[in-house]
């Protein structure tokens, strides 16, 4: 391998694995912190939690985020080490860089298209690790000096004298254990739902709650004609059942509503704003393909009964892969208990259109947005402290 191709190698290999280390950091907080909000996200078509929350930011349950982490690790090692002039895999390094290259072309040009003409969106860091992808496959394709037929057999050679020497060998092994221990230590949907299980909230702190009571007293009060019922404190959050910070708070915020349940001083509704053009003609981007027909699910459900259960089963099969409008309406008849959903669809979906309506005059532009009491709150927050919040109100309303 030529050193000024090694060099470009290398650096756009260390390009990509900061951009990729960025990416797992901010996957890893979305999945684990309800409050984190990304450096990346600029505005509603700029971001990259809607990127790594989506259906594709993981694959069978495999963030994607890390696996492009040991990619460039690979290709940062194979450059650095194999790539040396002592090297005896000098002339096979560009070749074996150039067909992993290959793959992870392949997958990025996919995950461009989904991200781009699918969602709508652009992600600032997945953009990086996109022409750092492109750069590499290019420039170890030029290095590549012999037929990609042969790399078979020099694969093999090599392999033989990795065996017999046992630096790289020591090398290889830790790269794999590492690269199995991060895929394995990385939170899967799975393992971000059960940990967003209610449970008992964390204390919060005097001087920290006076904190959040002066920052919220802070915050504007609007008019939202939600009734109270004769709850003190009204809850209510502007939900699309195919938003993966929607899903989130629905786990993470059921300890705070079950807290307060068996009093009724705090009320809390959900109301629609699909991300859908079919019920939502407010809906930016409007890619979101079932979420009218999930919305319109749970109305029917709740003559039943079974909103609150038809709710947790979406929320559960959130994806990847994502819902169907043909799967979400089965799911809206096996577990809602609706036989009839074709003949009521048409009936219910103005419900769900004046909510998308309601939440488009108190300035909705995104899902999740929560109100209190009439005030936005103008980001999510851990649960702890919403119930300081919540309790902060009732107490305002109470005196």
């Amino acid at each position: 391998m030529k050193s000024f191709s090694r060099t470009l190698l290398l650096a756009f290999a260390a390009l990509g694995l900061v951009a990729s280390a960025s990416s797992s950091y901010v996957h890893y907080r979305l999945l684990t912190d309800a409050s984190y909000t990304s450096f990346c996200d600029v505005s509603s078509t700029v971001s990259c939690t809607d990127a790594y929350l989506s259906r594709y930011g993981s694959f069978w349950g495999v963030p994607v985020a890390p696996v492009g982490l040991l990619y460039f690790a690979f290709v940062l090692v194979m450059a650095g080490v194999g790539g040396r002039p002592a090297s005896a895999s000098r002339e096979n390094a560009p070749a074996y860089i150039f067909a992993v290259s290959t793959v992870a072309l392949a997958f990025v040009l996919y995950l461009a298209w989904a991200s781009w003409f699918v969602l709508g969106i652009f992600c600032i860091l997945c953009a990086l690790t996109y022409v750092s992808v492109i750069a590499m496959f290019i420039i170890s394709g030029g290095a590549t000096s012999f037929p990609m037929t042969t790399l078979p057999g020099r694969a093999s050679r090599d392999l033989r004298t990795l065996v017999s020497n046992p630096f790289p060998l020591v090398l290889t092994i830790l790269f794999m254990a590492a690269a199995v221990a991060v895929v394995a230590a990385f939170p899967r949907d799975s393992q971000a739902q059960a940990s967003t299980a209610p449970v008992e909230l964390p204390p919060v702190p005097d001087s920290e709650r006076a904190n959040v009571q002066k920052w919220w007293d802070l915050q504007p009060r609007v008019d939202v004609p939600v009734a109270a019922d004769g709850a003190k404190v009204v809850v209510v959050k502007f939900n699309d059942y195919q938003c993966p910070a929607c899903k989130l708070t629905h786990d993470q915020y059921k300890g705070v509503f079950q807290k307060y349940a068996a009093t009724k001083d705090v009320r809390y509704v959900v109301k629609h704003f699909p991300l859908e053009g079919e019920c939502n003609p407010h809906a930016p981007g409007g890619n979101h393909y079932a979420s009218c027909e999930a919305a319109a699910g749970v109305v029917m459900a709740r003559t039943k009964g079974t909103a609150d259960k038809l709710e947790d089963w979406i929320f559960a099969n959130l994806g990847p892969p994502v819902l169907t409008p043909a799967q979400m309406k089965e799911g809206v008849r096996t577990v809602g208990g609706i036989a009839d959903f074709d003949a009521q669809y048409p009936t219910v979906l103005p419900e769900v259109t004046a909510d998308a309506t309601l939440g488009r005059k108190l300035g909705v532009t995104e899902t999740p947005t929560f109100f209190i009491n009439g005030r936005k709150l103008p980001t999510l927050v851990q649960p702890q402290y919403l119930a300081v919040i919540i309790d902060y109100e009732l107490k305002r309303t109470s005196q």
